[in-house]
């Protein structure tokens, strides 16, 4: 039986993508897909234009080489690829990373420490998308945690979901981690799946694709994180009870029986050690 690949970077960035295009709102549907991610529109250049010239040719060689090997081809990707020097930067999508659309939230936190900090929480930090039009002026083509036009639209940021392809990839992740031997033991397994599927669920779209093109990684250290946070908290109420029972001179667990043993024999052989 062929092996399937269940959880991969491509597939996860494809689904991340998705989700956060449903709380966005874009002029014409084909907007949807940027060719660079910029902090602010004075960041667009000659070089950075260039460099999403090179980002979209890439992109637009992979798709076409995906298609024709789909069809039945025996195709090279060099065979595929695109000239950059061909796209003209009227093409180009810009994703500019900025909270101008977000509504102000004062008071939100005592001690704000960024702008993301005075505006409403999202789920995923916020942007517009921009283009050259004929004329090459930059328009606005798009909005994140919006609705209707640029213009004429509104803040929404409870509109959009995950796809379900990305939830059953977080389902899937804390499955497959729960099974690993370091955690599979405890009788609290199942608490800390739900714990790990919880906090994906509230952090899952807020990886930055500026940044990384590794979600896989983003996700198990989150996972790793969740897991190991009910695992302290447990053993925490553990030792509470243990504490509880010795107080009323009651058996505690067998974990503080053997703890106990082992710092006793650890004690007679340092006092073994200092006799010597």
């Amino acid at each position: 039986m062929r092996k399937i690949n269940y959880l991969n970077n491509k597939d996860m960035l494809a689904e991340i993508h998705d989700s956060k295009n449903s709380f966005c709102s874009y002029t014409e549907s084909e907007y949807a897909r940027y060719d660079i991610i910029l902090t602010s529109v004075d960041k667009i250049n000659i070089r950075t234009v260039a460099e999403a010239k090179r980002n979209k040719a890439k992109r637009l060689s992979q798709e076409e080489y995906e298609r024709r090997k789909q069809a039945g081809e025996k195709v090279k990707q060099a065979q595929c690829e695109v000239d950059y020097k061909k796209i003209t930067k009227q093409e180009l999508i810009f994703r500019i990373m900025t909270f101008d659309h977000i509504p102000d939230e004062p008071g939100r936190k005592k001690n704000p420490r960024s702008i993301a900090d005075t505006k409403q929480k999202l789920n995923f930090p916020p942007f517009h998308h921009y283009k050259f039009n004929e004329d090459d002026e930059l328009i606005c083509i798009g909005k994140s945690h919006w609705i209707g036009g640029m213009e004429n639209g509104h803040f929404s940021k409870e509109h959009g979901k995950a796809t379900d392809k990305l939830a059953r990839m977080w389902i899937k992740l804390c499955e497959r981690y729960a099974t690993r031997g370091n955690v599979r033991g405890y009788t609290y397994n199942d608490e800390m799946k739900g714990q790990a599927i919880l906090q994906l669920a509230q952090i899952g779209l807020q990886f930055d694709e500026s940044k990384s093109n590794n979600p896989f990684a983003y996700y198990t250290a989150a996972v790793t994180n969740s897991f190991v946070r009910v695992i302290n908290l447990e053993k925490r109420n553990q030792n509470i009870r243990d504490d509880i029972l010795e107080m009323n001179d009651l058996m505690p667990s067998h974990t503080r029986q053997h703890q106990g043993e082992w710092d006793a024999l650890m004690k007679r052989q340092q006092e073994e050690k200092l006799n010597i």
